[in-house]
């Protein structure tokens, strides 16, 4: 008998399967050649069985470790009951949800997104409807940040400080200005008459986890304030206590006018926000401006309203703060045993290790040591772990590490001479 379609896909190996998704899928990821099936904890397992220890956490996304019970079985319930209805109607998650994220985050509205990418476009809108509604022009100008990652959508890659991305895609929405990222005189400069926003990330993810600095902040807050331009801080990557906060700029007391959220708010499901003070909530997007069809729905947020709940009763901030300063000495000691290593920076669980060298090579010795890491540009290796991650996870990560370091930075130097 022939065998169904189902009973083939079921016995594909995985190289098989790779060779399906790249028959499949659009070419726009140079992914690892793993296929992963299941997760459990802060570990990860591909087809065959290979266990590798988790410090990507999809991105930043997965905060509490895969198959928590009770998140899925909230989920479960929820699924069971409704998943979605439009938001022509009220859903008590989504209510129960917004309340819970005003409380965490301290601000006053929130408007449900599917993405990262949507909750910056509904900010960027939100910015500039405030600035036309102050004098009736729509020739208003935002200031971004070099060396920023926003997203890939055109609004959110519009201010996304990396010509890389930007460039093929050209023309962007237009007045954009580039300042630098805890340089007060680059912004002055970027600042005019019409200037309606600054937008950047608390911590700077895809450019090198860079942070921005209490000092800067609280500049750019004040300049703000004195020209009545909105400041917008993306908390996408940075957010959700990966620093031991709810949000990154409650460790500095540097309220945003907006902010954007997302990643680890649905823990695994895809869900962003962007959220507002009163006083913009009343002066910017009215009944018609911005929408989403699946913006807000049950299920998505039954997972933000449990997520924020297990952040309380798990005692996950109390966790990454007890955490973070042994992730930090661990890589501190990495550090100082090799010189191709540059330096640490980050906050919180989401640190970098800076190279002399493209990182490339030490991120596919890991994997094949069952490591899982990413890199933040050429010459940086990000670390994203969830954030129920050990001690003892860290050791496990930083001997592995320390293996792949040993065979790849005392080989020779960046050109390969000995």
């Amino acid at each position: 008998m022939r065998k169904s379609s189902a009973e083939m896909v079921e016995n594909m190996n995985m190289q098989e399967y790779i060779e399906e998704a790249e028959q499949a899928l659009l070419h726009t990821y140079n992914r690892y050649q793993i296929v992963l099936e299941r997760g459990e904890g802060v570990y990860l397992y591909d087809l065959e069985g290979i266990k590798y220890l988790d410090f990507v956490s999809g991105i930043g996304v997965f905060a509490l470790g895969y198959h928590n019970k009770e998140y899925s079985e909230a989920l479960k319930t929820q699924i069971d009951r409704l998943i979605h209805t439009s938001n022509y109607y009220y859903n008590i998650p989504a209510i129960n949800a917004a309340k819970k994220l005003k409380a965490a985050s301290g601000m006053d509205r929130v408007f449900f997104t599917n993405s990262g990418a949507e909750a910056v476009e509904g900010a960027i809108k939100a910015a500039r409807k405030y600035a036309f509604l102050k004098d009736g022009s729509t020739d208003h100008e935002i200031i971004a940040m070099n060396h920023s990652f926003h997203g890939r959508t055109f609004g959110a890659l519009s201010v996304t400080g990396t010509e890389k991305y930007r460039g093929p895609f050209e023309p962007m929405i237009g007045n954009i200005r580039f300042a630098d990222l805890n340089d007060m005189e680059s912004v002055r400069k970027q600042v005019t008459d019409k200037t309606c926003a600054i937008i950047m990330e608390t911590v700077q993810g895809e450019g090198g986890v860079i942070p921005a600095e209490e000092t800067f902040l609280k500049e750019v807050k004040a300049l703000c304030q004195e020209r009545d331009i909105l400041l917008i801080l993306d908390e996408i990557q940075c957010g959700m206590g990966r620093t031991g906060y709810f949000y990154a700029w409650q460790r500095y007391g540097v309220k945003p006018d907006i902010m954007t959220t997302a990643k680890a708010l649905g823990g695994g499901v895809p869900v962003g926000a962007f959220l507002m003070t009163e006083k913009v909530a009343e002066r910017s997007l009215g009944a018609g401006d911005h929408g989403t069809t699946y913006g807000g729905n049950p299920l998505a947020c039954a997972a933000v309203e449990k997520m924020l709940e297990l952040f309380e009763t798990q005692s996950v901030l109390e966790h990454v703060r007890e955490t973070a300063p042994y992730l930090e000495k661990c890589l501190d000691q990495l550090k100082d045993r090799y010189d191709c290593i540059l330096e640490r920076r980050g906050l919180g669980l989401m640190q970098g290790l800076v190279f002399d060298r493209p990182v490339g090579e030490i991120i596919d010795r890991a994997l094949e040591e069952g490591l899982l890491l990413i890199n933040a540009g050429q010459n940086v290796i990000r670390f994203l772990p969830s954030l129920v991650i050990s001690k003892a996870n860290i050791d496990e990560m930083a001997d592995i590490l320390d293996s792949c370091l040993e065979q790849v930075c005392t080989q020779g130097d960046p050109d390969g001479q000995a």
